[in-house]
């Protein structure tokens, strides 16, 4: 069963990740466009460096051709947000991206764009996955062959990167960033992102570095997830070649991952409420911030501070970049590492935010510990902590209904004074501190977050949670 999750859908490659299940997901695509009126505005299609993501962009390309529906079909590999941009860019009706995201190197996947360049809302990949459904039934794809589709001009070839690199230059004096002197190391991951923090930023006085820029599918020693158990290399080369500050982007570029001076690692909540204070203060921004319900309490005290609103939202990107628009907010973020900006797509961005963070230290002359202290002198400290814990498909429902009708009053020995159930049971304790207990919609797992004003208090709060949950 094809199902399309928080961002598109995604399998093990020649397991369920087949060229004729990625044909039946275009087909539904190209069905969808028909319906809603926007297959006069054809389609851009893009896809990582992955095994053989070029060969099913170009038989998704071939589906949508056979729909008599123009497609724009990238040259190479690209990051999400370059394909993303593409779309307002071209006036196209969305993108398909062909990619698995930060996932193992056996899987790939399928993401939808809609018009804005955004991760498409429930309601639009609901339409596909009925679309899919009736594909699968009725075993009708419709299908011109590349060269043809090519010789009648329903599909062309295109290069998105001049065009969202010419905006990055707009939102960031990019040419100023370049003439600092600041030592960067740059890890792609060896995925889609290799090579444009160099074209960026080489050329002035700062030196920059890339390391894994080359293409291999199979990700080496690595998951292709900027977080601190994939980055022990960059971690190590920061430290070696005392260079400022280390960058890492996830397999198609959208998550952004900070080691700092000393090698340690920014968590995705650190880089976020960084990134909020680099916009409030730094550049003197002002407007809503959206986060998901799993990320830090910093972006609300910061909110505060600077007298700015903060809207939580459930998890998932899908459901902060409508916010972000409604609310022509300056950022919005989530816990996985990606951030999106005013001005630029409603999608998340790690290039963006990589550069974002290299001009916060650059107009501050600090580094990136430094700035953590910075940041911690305004809002006091926060340390957050999560486990995911496997559980059995049956105990799923008995959790969901144990929690649902019983609150504890108590967790770790201090009050709970609100229970919410946007997304999961999030607890919210007298001490500031919180645990969310989340279980997975597409995988048996339950999730376990916690953010307090100690690690050890967070690490205990997640003890408890387990016992709640009896895992």
């Amino acid at each position: 069963m094809i199902r399309f999750g928080t961002d598109g859908w995604r399998a093990i490659i020649a397991e369920d990740f087949t060229f004729d299940n990625v044909r039946i997901c275009a087909q539904g695509v190209a069905q969808y466009l028909k319906q809603s009126g926007l297959g006069e505005q054809g389609l851009v299609i893009g896809y990582d460096t992955r095994f053989a993501s070029e060969d099913f962009a170009a038989a998704a390309a071939e589906v949508i051709a056979g729909n008599d529906i123009k497609v724009h079909l990238c040259l190479r590999a690209a990051p999400t947000p370059v394909v993303s941009h593409a779309v307002p860019a071209t006036q196209a009706a969305g993108a398909i991206v062909i990619t698995a995201s930060h996932n193992p190197a056996s899987w790939s996947g399928f993401k939808y764009k809609s018009q804005g360049g955004a991760s498409a809302p429930n309601e639009v990949t609901g339409q596909i996955e009925e679309n899919v459904a009736r594909t699968i039934r009725d075993n009708l794809v419709k299908r011109l062959p590349l060269d043809r589709a090519l010789k009648k001009g329903l599909v062309d070839y295109l290069d998105p990167s001049p065009v969202y690199l010419r905006r990055l230059n707009q939102l960031i004096n990019v040419e100023g960033l370049r003439c600092q002197e600041l030592k960067v190391i740059a890890d792609p991951m060896f995925g889609a992102g290799a090579g444009y923090f160099k074209t960026l930023l080489q050329g002035g006085n700062m030196e920059i570095s890339e390391i894994n820029g080359e293409r291999n599918p199979s990700f080496p020693e690595i998951q292709p997830e900027p977080i601190a158990k994939n980055l022990t290399k960059l971690s190590r080369l920061v430290v070696e070649q005392k260079a400022h500050v280390g960058l890492a982007l996830d397999g198609d570029a959208d998550r952004i991952g900070i080691i700092d001076e000393k090698g340690e690692f920014l968590n995705q909540h650190q880089v976020f409420a960084l990134l909020c204070l680099y916009l409030l203060e730094i550049r003197g921004e002002r407007g809503a911030m959206i986060k998901t319900l799993t990320s830090t309490e910093m972006i609300s005290r910061l909110g505060e501070i600077f007298d700015v609103p903060v809207y939580e939202t459930s998890v998932g990107f899908k459901y902060v970049a409508p916010l972000m628009v409604q609310q022509n907010a300056i950022i919005g973020g989530e816990e996985s590492g990606g951030y999106g900006f005013r001005g630029h797509i409603p999608e998340r961005d790690g290039i963006l935010a990589g550069l974002y963070f290299l001009d916060f230290m650059a107009k501050t002359h600090k580094t990136p510990s430094q700035l953590l202290d910075y940041l911690y002198g305004k809002v006091g400290p926060h340390y957050y902590d999560r486990v995911d814990s496997h559980i059995s498909r049956s105990r799923r429902q008995k959790i969901v209904d144990h929690l649902a009708s019983s609150s504890p009053d108590t967790i770790a020995g201090a009050k709970v004074t609100k229970k919410d159930t946007t997304d999961g049971f999030r607890f919210f304790l007298v001490d500031d501190s919180w645990l969310l207990i989340r279980l997975s919609g597409t995988e048996p797992l339950v999730r376990l977050y916690s953010e307090a004003k100690s690690l050890e208090r967070a690490r205990a709060l997640l003890d408890e949670g387990k016992k709640l949950v009896g895992v």
